[in-house]
């Protein structure tokens, strides 16, 4: 979309600023309502405007009989009158983006919008030339204006210096304003009972009742990713717990014996060692041929599973131990 021309923008704004007769609008609005004789017809015509099937209730489809009752609500919030017509498609295009915007400000403006194919005269109100056409209206007036399409990006900027500029004024828009970024209650998740269980049974240091629960969950769920990471925790607990410090410099006079390195590995890890344990394997995954190999590797992956997949000290020692597999 190209940007209106702003020398025309002003000029409509100043037009609308002292042309605007809304009071004969109103009038001719009531004295239609007046002149339904059958009450049915005078309940669906009243005054209230029409909300847009599905939306906000501060986005509302206008008639003639109802744009009084939208007017008056400029008393609270501004009201972006959009004027356009269905056989215009810059019309719908405007109408689809304010929607949108609408959709999302919690009531601190109101979309009305009009079909002037139906509502003409709302558009003689408005000395609208062409359509689309939009109009900030606040305190029963029209305050500012543009013609034609315009950016998404500029179309948003207009609106939120509509809102500064209005905010002391109108007592609606912080309102609005506060529902609109009112955090959403989020549907408390029960918590998975399997899950509970295995839980306190870590935290009393019972391992492995802990295990049992994880993999009783896993066996039927495979794809469980708390059961899974748990499981991993509650076997490094295990070994963890039963290791002893000294096994590190055991292991490091020792680099042929397997059982010393995986058990010097996990009491790095209890201390956050962590980069450290991780090297250790890999360098005896380098040392290491056949099953040993292997039953090494596995031991690490292990490890991995302890932390985040986007912990980078797991990244850099993944891609170390591919280097040293192949």
């Amino acid at each position: 979309m190209t940007r209106p021309d702003p020398r025309k923008t002003a000029a409509l704004s100043a037009a609308l600023s002292g042309a605007v007769d809304l009071g004969a609008l109103k009038a001719r609005a009531d004295a239609a309502r007046t002149a339904s004789a059958a009450p049915a017809a005078s309940a669906a015509s009243g005054g209230s405007p029409t909300p847009d099937n599905g939306s906000a209730p501060w986005i509302v489809d206008v008639t003639e009989a109802s744009f009084q009752a939208v007017v008056e609500q400029s008393l609270q919030v501004p009201v972006v009158v959009l004027l356009g017509a269905s056989y215009s498609p810059e019309s719908q295009a405007l109408a689809a983006t304010l929607t949108r915007f609408a959709q999302s400000s919690g009531g601190a403006w109101i979309l009305a919008r009009v079909d002037l194919e139906t509502a003409p005269r709302i558009g003689q109100a408005f000395g609208v030339q062409s359509v689309p056409t939009t109009v900030a209206v606040a305190a029963g007036q029209p305050i500012d204006a543009f013609a034609g399409p315009i950016a998404d990006a500029e179309l948003s900027q207009w609106i939120s210096r509509l809102l500064d500029a209005l905010r002391d004024r109108l007592p609606g828009i912080r309102a609005g304003e506060a529902r609109a970024g009112a955090p959403v209650e989020q549907e408390e998740v029960p918590e998975d009972p399997r899950i509970v269980a295995a839980e306190e049974a870590f935290e009393r240091g019972d391992y492995v009742a802990a295990q049992g629960f994880y993999s009783e969950i896993l066996a039927s769920e495979p794809a469980n990713e708390l059961a899974r990471e748990g499981l991993a925790q509650a076997r490094f607990a295990e070994r963890a717990e039963a290791v002893d410090p000294a096994v590190i410099a055991k292991a490091d006079g020792a680099p042929e014996d397997v059982d010393a390195q995986l058990a010097a590995a996990d009491a790095q890890v209890a201390v956050q060692q962590v980069e450290e344990a991780f090297r250790r394997l890999v360098d005896t995954v380098r040392r290491v041929h056949g099953d040993d190999r292997d039953r090494v590797r596995q031991h690490l992956v292990g490890l991995f599973e302890l932390f985040p997949a986007d912990d980078p000290r797991v990244a850099a020692a993944r891609r170390n131990l591919a280097s040293a597999l192949y």
